[in-house]
């Protein structure tokens, strides 16, 4: 609801109740709640930790319920039939850690119960299946309308125990056993929606249940969770004066479900925690240290500098299982990767090319890779390369730049899986400058090809291209720079332009070559 006035944030308040009773902002997102309920019946959507789907979930229980008063002055009012009032099932595995099967049977069996009593109906069965099966059928027959059933955070006791995976595999056929009494129970049923951070395929989870519409990727619903750019001007247009409007675009916007067409969105914890606290910070990112993901990208050895222009294929977005996580789907519906275009160069297929979201992501999790490349004291080296940079200091660059290469321990190259990837190079030197918080930009493409690595920092831009050599530096790097013209595109900017060719010995393990030239 747009005000001018200042009001409460609603920091960590998932009850739309209290946001609408207790004076907070509110986002409307009725719009999209009315085409969601007019178009279908069972759902599933993916979305990224602190992204209000337990907002959105508790605002469907109010408006199934038909608590009317609550709705007035949103979209949806008048378009509702409150006299109907339908019984809702809420279920949400969000608190606690489970980790045996016996544990998550105990914790279904109290969600159960304690959902019957408040729906005031009375379970005679003893299975989890069946009391569920029971519940459902039983709050259709005493409220004379069909159930609600809303499931949030489906997949949190997977997910907690990823790292374990005969602890997860037994923890999925826990709630593949809950989940498949929908696929019958549909006589009773009037809505469903699961919601969680991961997409599991339909045959390791949801055993049977086809009619789920995953909606993660439609356009319609891209923006059912989130603040759009106009969210922000509009609602929270008293928390603006004094921040830099644009420096809040790229740090929390540019979460993408779809294609170019696709309006972006803010992360809403990201974007309160700013307007409370006044300054820039990581908030999401540091509010879940993503162990698991960090020593599954140094496992598998990804080439950093890929993340800034990642390609995927839809299938390999939704392959997420206990025993075949792909790389890019793990990023992807984490939140640490989002879409940034879609095409289709043949009918039915389509190709995503992923990146980061924005300045937090890409920062933070450059940060949090830094020490699995083998750089160590980081906060150290990204204060000197600040300075560098600051100060336009080739020559200070370059030491800098040697003595972190030096300072790489060999053991970590006798160890690590990605040493044997000639882009462990640039995987270091793209994640200390993106750590930085410095513009980067990776391949950045002009009309004469693409040169390795582009940075803005200070108003003065540098590209900088890349080569592996057996030993002796050979001049090749910044010879291509020149010849190929990568620099044409920057000038008339009114930016000095500084031409870096930097050679990398495979056998000396460091920097042999760092040839520079200002335009």
């Amino acid at each position: 609801m747009p005000t001018a006035v200042p009001r409460k944030l609603p920091i960590g308040i998932q009850t739309f109740a209290d946001i609408i009773d207790g004076g907070y902002y509110y986002v409307d997102k009725t719009r999209q709640i009315h085409r969601l309920v007019e178009e279908g019946k069972y759902y599933f959507l993916s979305r990224p930790r602190r992204f209000g789907k337990s907002l959105l979930l508790d605002t469907l229980a109010c408006l199934f319920e038909g608590r009317e008063a609550l709705f007035r002055g949103l979209y949806i009012h008048d378009k509702w039939k409150w006299q109907r009032q339908h019984p809702v099932i809420r279920l949400s595995f969000g608190d606690g850690l489970l980790r045996t099967r016996e544990e998550l049977d105990l914790r279904i069996g109290e969600l159960l119960r304690a959902e019957a009593e408040r729906l005031d109906v009375t379970l005679q069965n003893t299975s989890i299946a069946g009391r569920f099966r029971e519940l459902i059928e039983a709050v259709h027959e005493r409220h004379g309308e069909r159930a609600v059933v809303l499931i949030d955070e489906y997949d949190k006791p997977i997910l907690d125990n990823l790292l374990a995976p005969e602890r997860a595999r037994a923890l999925r056929e826990g709630l593949k056993n809950l989940y498949s009494v929908l696929k019958d129970a549909d006589p009773h049923l009037a809505f469903v929606l699961l919601t969680g951070v991961s997409k599991f395929s339909k045959v390791s989870l949801f055993s049977g249940l086809n009619n789920l519409n995953d909606i993660t990727l439609d356009a319609p619903y891209a923006t059912l969770c989130g603040y759009t750019d106009e969210d922000i001007d509009r609602v929270f247009a008293a928390e603006l004066p004094g921040l830099d409007r644009e420096a809040i675009r790229q740090w929390y916007n540019g979460y993408r479900w779809g294609g170019q067409e696709v309006t972006s969105v803010y992360n809403p914890f990201d974007v309160l925690l700013l307007f409370q606290k006044r300054q820039f910070g990581p908030y999401w990112f540091e509010s879940a240290t993503p162990t698991f993901l960090v020593e599954l990208l140094r496992e598998r050895g990804v080439f950093t500098p890929r993340l800034e222009q990642w390609e995927a294929e839809a299938a390999l977005l939704g392959r997420f299982d206990v025993d075949d996580i792909a790389t890019e789907a793990l990023l992807f519906q984490a939140g640490y990767l989002t879409v940034k275009a879609v095409e289709e160069p043949l009918l039915g297929y389509r190709l995503y090319t992923l990146g980061f979201p924005n300045q937090e992501v890409e920062t933070s999790l450059s940060q949090a890779l830094l020490p699995v490349l083998g750089v160590e004291e980081s906060p150290r080296h990204r204060k000197s390369l600040f300075t560098h940079l600051r100060d336009h200091d080739l020559a200070g660059l370059e030491a800098h730049l040697k003595a972190l290469y030096a300072g790489l321990p060999h053991d970590w190259y006798r160890n690590n899986p990605i040493a044997r990837y000639e882009g462990h190079y640039a995987s270091v030197f793209y994640s200390h400058f993106a750590a930085l918080g410095v513009q980067v930009t990776v391949e950045d493409a002009s009309h004469h090809g693409r040169v390795d690595m582009a940075v803005e920092a200070f108003g003065h831009r540098y590209l900088f291209e890349f080569k592996v050599v057996e030993q002796l530096p050979e001049g090749r790097a910044l010879q291509q720079l020149k010849a190929r013209g990568y620099a044409d595109k920057y000038r008339g900017r009114g930016q000095p332009i500084h031409l870096v060719g930097v050679e990398f010995s495979r056998e000396e393990r460091q920097i042999v070559a760092f040839e520079a030239e200002t335009l």
